[in-house]
């Protein structure tokens, strides 16, 4: 088997790609209560695909906004700071890897990671977290993988091999391989781009249920992530949904109208956002 060292790993995620200097700074700001936000709006209006994309989610049914938004400052002000944050967050992370050939699928990693941000938006305030946060966290949740898909191509190989061969979860596969997870490689890239900490921890944790008795934000993600691969709003055909913490049908305390609500919800929004983010 080939094991990769974590500090092989660190090393290759520090040759990653900055993420655009708007995102670091709003990044930067997410404890900071006095942000200006015309400069704010000036900044996103510089970078003409990030303003095109985050209007329009801004007047998408994601928001429910009554009247259209038809600019940067109006959105900034219409939606607020944390909002847009999301928005623009989000928009630049899913054009941060380029794709590689070698047969990994990035349309369906980004299918799955958006769906995952939806659904853990939506399970937010059940678990009291904020939904803004919890969208953020979704959507970063498997980034390690394309950190091992683009910088460790040959060995990432092995590991879908070894999945497919034991018809495991990608995380066992990858322990089995290369001896470490995407899970792990993940924080340490949200930790990296200086996300904060309570996200680094929900990227780390949404696999290991026996640290999810806390619940909070990790199990947000968790349960998010299965409830992405339950609908299979990737549109693969070996996706395995993985185990669930009992703590998170203890602690999401709906029946089964409000589910199978829930459930109607991550569908219909994913379809109009993955048209906006993923085309």
């Amino acid at each position: 088997m080939t094991r990769l060292s974590f500090e092989h790993i660190i090393r290759q995620i520090q040759e990653l790609p900055s993420l655009p200097v708007v995102v670091l700074e709003l990044l930067s700001s997410m404890d900071q209560d006095d942000t200006d936000v015309h400069v704010l709006a000036q900044k996103i209006e510089l970078d003409q695909g990030l303003a095109a994309k985050t209007l329009r989610i801004a007047n998408s049914s994601f928001y429910g906004m009554q009247s259209k938004v038809t600019s940067i400052p109006q959105a900034v002000s219409v939606l607020g700071f944390h909002s847009i944050r999301t928005v623009v967050t989000a928009c630049a992370l899913t054009g941060s890897f380029a794709p590689v050939s070698g047969g990994f699928d990035f349309q369906a990693f980004w299918r799955h990671s958006l769906a995952t941000a939806i659904a853990a938006r939506l399970l937010a305030p059940h678990l009291g977290v904020n939904p803004e946060t919890a969208f953020t966290a979704g959507l970063l949740h498997d980034l390690g993988t394309l950190v091992l898909v683009t910088r460790f191509p040959a060995e990432h190989a092995l590991v879908r091999s070894y999945r497919q061969a034991h018809d495991c979860q990608m995380a066992d596969a990858e322990l089995a391989v290369i001896g470490i997870d995407h899970a792990q490689v993940g924080s340490a890239l949200a930790a990296y781009w200086k996300f904060p900490e309570a996200i680094q921890q929900a990227v780390a944790d949404h696999h290991a249920i026996d640290r999810l008795e806390a619940g909070g934000l990790p199990l947000a993600v968790h349960m998010a992530n299965a409830v992405a691969l339950a609908l299979d709003l990737a549109g693969v055909d070996d996706a395995l949904v993985p185990p669930l913490s009992p703590a998170g049908w203890r602690s999401i305390a709906l029946d089964e109208q409000a589910w199978l609500a829930l459930l109607a919800q991550t569908e219909h929004t994913f379809d109009e956002m993955s048209r906006i983010m993923l085309a």
